[in-house]
């Protein structure tokens, strides 16, 4: 009874999305992207999470902001750390 309702509660929770690293190319365009705004992120601080680019601590002209990019390498949010 009690596998019973933690299998159920575990579908009904679902899984979390698996974040992984950026790969080398996706690191390249995305420098590419942050260069153009005058800013810069090192790796680790760069996760892809359902095709899309999250970036914490992002060193820009104007402070310190976390970025999210789209897939396609735009910009969805930007707010300040």
């Amino acid at each position: 009874m009690m596998k019973d309702i933690a299998v159920v509660a575990a579908a009904l929770l679902g899984a979390p999305a698996l974040v992984q690293e950026a790969s080398e190319e996706q690191m390249t365009r995305i420098d590419e992207v942050l260069a153009g705004m005058k800013c810069e992120v090192g790796p680790a601080n760069v996760q892809v999470d359902d095709g899309s680019f999250d970036l914490d601590d992002v060193i820009c002209a104007d402070g310190e902001l976390d970025i999210k990019l789209d897939a396609g390498h735009a910009v969805t949010e930007r707010r300040k750390e």
